[in-house]
């Protein structure tokens, strides 16, 4: 996992981002660090489904893309 995947990420722009518990700035492709709790994304979720590169379907209905946030979907469900 990247530190683009933790829920502690706050992105500034498409390749870096701010740490939300160290206030540290750091890249979205880098390893996570030990701090690490993985964020609630699309594709984490069980109803999530990979159809195209870089889309998928959500409860087989509704286009959604991998990297969205779930964190106010009432249907989410980690894998």
């Amino acid at each position: 996992m990247n530190h683009i995947d933790c829920k502690y990420y706050l992105a500034t722009d498409v390749f870096k981002g701010i740490c939300k518990r160290t206030k540290a700035k750091i890249k979205a492709d880098e390893p996570a660090c030990s701090d690490f709790e993985k964020a609630p994304k699309c594709k984490h979720c069980l109803h999530f489904s990979m159809k195209e590169n870089n889309l998928g379907l959500c409860l087989e209905k509704a286009t959604a893309y991998p990297d969205m946030q779930a964190v106010t979907c009432n249907d989410f469900a980690w894998k």
